[in-house]
């Protein structure tokens, strides 16, 4: 079958990390049996975040951000899939993102017309209802092919798509997938059934092929965007209740760190703890396999593939309880536990535990081939 993934978050030249999740899918799908492309929506317009800072006195931040989407070539093969960035202008997300999706659909609906003349396609599949499955449905459905929508968690729980038609893509969509138990059934409640709905979990980085060895002091790892929802200030404050030959070892960049690092100094904590900053995700999974544990107790959170990655390096993991993701994947198997949010203490004593722990079993639930074969699977569904 030949699929074509629709995509807003998704690898770019400029940014190799965001929605890797979504190529590690399409690979897995393709590694399955199926023939993939893709189209990632890609708006070549300043954030109006860099805006501000160009308004505020940092001359030229919105020039680098449109010079940096610039450079970004139209064709581009990731891991042997074909690439297709489609460019489209609309408002500023804050003002817009609800109506991102209409702004996409004639670019995008160009872009399909090529590939379907190219080789015809047999069905649309794409991650977040909107703005990627607002956008693909009119075409999907003047071409007569089906179309699978996934939810991720930010299409459902994301204030500024409030009163948005996430409801009637997913009504309309053929098959929907979620992320997590607790995403299908919102995408449920929003759609007023389950049916057609299924839950596949996004496969982790796969883990180095030839293991790194460990770090020699014990070390915690936290993987993630350094965003006040991820919490890594409870670990941060967790660290000082732990021994002093502990480290931590933050992966990932994000407008967080500046008050981490004061609140650090403040600790004195500032020499066990190494920023890494935002790597490649072989880079970040080779980091995260040195490490002796995986601390994340965010908050709000869908799934967490950061989990799935942590237990695929069969390093043990932390999360909170009572969020969708953590609460599933805990369920599947051993290697991820759950403490109280915003519980310091708590997390420290979890972290103790973890570093004494025997070692994990392989957590097969959230590789590659798991995922690729139950993607097919969901596009046979929608075929049928």
């Amino acid at each position: 079958m030949r699929v074509c993934v629709v995509a807003e978050y998704y690898p770019r030249r400029r940014d190799p990390v965001s929605g890797a999740w979504a190529h590690r899918q399409a690979v897995a799908a393709r590694d399955a049996g199926a023939d993939v492309r893709v189209l990632v929506l890609e708006r070549p317009l300043p954030s109006a975040a860099a805006v501000r800072e160009t308004v505020r006195g940092r001359p030229g931040a919105s020039a680098r951000e449109l010079r940096a989407a610039w450079a970004q070539p139209r064709h581009d093969t990731i891991d042997g899939i074909a690439v297709e960035y489609v460019r489209f202008g609309s408002p500023p997300r804050e003002r817009s993102y609800a109506s991102w999706h209409r702004w996409a659909q004639r670019p995008l609906a160009r872009a399909l017309d090529r590939l379907h003349a190219q080789a015809p396609l047999d069905l649309v599949h794409a991650h977040y209802a909107l703005p990627a499955g607002g956008a693909a449905l009119p075409w999907a459905r003047k071409s007569g092919l089906p179309l699978v929508v996934s939810v991720h968690g930010g299409d459902l729980l994301s204030p500024l798509l409030e009163g948005s038609e996430v409801a009637k893509v997913l009504r309309e969509a053929d098959v929907v997938v979620a992320n997590s138990r607790g995403m299908l059934d919102r995408a449920a409640g929003l759609a007023g059934s389950a049916e057609r709905m299924r839950v596949i979990h996004p496969p982790g980085e796969p883990p180095p092929a030839d293991p790194p060895p460990k770090r020699l002091e014990p070390t915690i790892a936290t993987l993630g965007t350094v965003d006040p929802r991820k919490r890594h200030v409870d670990v941060l404050h967790a660290l000082a209740e732990l021994p002093r030959d502990v480290r931590w070892v933050v992966i990932g960049a994000g407008p967080e760190r500046a008050r981490l690092e004061t609140r650090a100094a403040e600790l004195g904590l500032t020499e066990r703890i190494e920023w890494t900053g935002a790597l490649p995700p072989e880079r970040a999974i080779a980091e995260l396999a040195r490490c002796h544990v995986m601390a994340l107790p965010s908050v709000d959170e869908a799934f967490g593939v950061a989990y799935a990655e942590a237990l695929l390096c069969r390093v043990p993991a932390i999360g909170c309880a009572g969020e969708p993701g953590p609460e599933e994947i805990a369920s599947l198997g051993p290697g991820l536990t759950l403490v109280p949010q915003r519980d310091p203490v708590a997390l420290a004593a979890a972290i103790t535990e973890a570093l004494d722990a025997d070692p994990l079993p392989p957590a097969e639930h959230f590789s590659l081939a798991t995922c690729g074969r139950r993607t097919v699977e969901a596009y046979e569904a929608a075929l049928r």
